[in-house]
């Protein structure tokens, strides 16, 4: 495990980067549509936020399952299809330490307990802001923030996005084209029949 970080330390924090910024593009958008108090454009741009989101992390892990192709079609490497799953998690521990915080602060009714679970509840709710305009939905009465358990549901996707993304790439398999200026030319397989856009210039300079 002290090898897969030392590895892959930087892919998760590159992760968790993304997380942030599209966090304070969800954030903002957010309290927006929540001032001007439109349901449908509150939930409408949260979704938005989080398909961009997750889109991101798509070609992120789907661009590093690429690079290892060759590797592992060659025998030098192993082939690890969990990576990118693991490398999501690990970058979603802080997710999961403030979830842990607000659900502690909802069964203990402490108050420095719930101070933490206060605070913690502000930051997972600001570094996770593409869920914000989803969280404010009611369910039994009350808004889907105001249970613990959803913040443990919240880092899911970018978890199953990340861990299919990467066996995708692992495996040259594609849902968007748009995952190809990811990976430099030097680094695709020469086997592979499909044409990058590159390729596809130099066949018209050459008719």
């Amino acid at each position: 495990m002290k090898k897969f970080f030392a590895t892959h330390s930087y892919n998760m924090v590159k992760m968790f980067l993304n997380q942030f910024a599209i966090a304070i593009f969800g954030f903002g958008l957010a309290l927006a549509t929540i001032k001007a108090g439109s349901v449908t454009l509150r939930n409408a741009t949260s979704i938005f936020a989080i398909l961009f989101y997750l889109f991101l992390i798509y070609t992120m892990t789907w661009d590093l399952g690429y690079k290892e192709r060759a590797g592992v079609e060659a025998g030098r490497k192993q082939a690890k299809p969990f990576t990118g799953a693991l490398i999501a998690l690990c970058a979603n521990i802080p997710n999961f330490i403030f979830a842990v915080f607000i659900t502690l602060a909802t069964l203990i009714q402490v108050e420095a307990i719930g101070n933490v679970g206060a605070v913690c509840k502000f930051l997972a709710m600001f570094l996770e802001g593409m869920y914000l305009g989803v969280l404010q939905i009611p369910l039994a009465g009350a808004a889907l923030h105001s249970y613990g358990w959803v913040f443990f549901l919240l880092p899911i996707p970018t978890i199953l996005t990340a861990g299919i993304a990467y066996v995708m790439g692992l495996k040259d398999l594609r849902l968007t084209r748009l995952s190809d200026p990811l990976v430099p030319e030097s680094d695709r397989d020469p086997r592979s029949k499909k044409k990058t856009w590159n390729s596809y210039q130099d066949d018209q300079d050459k008719e």
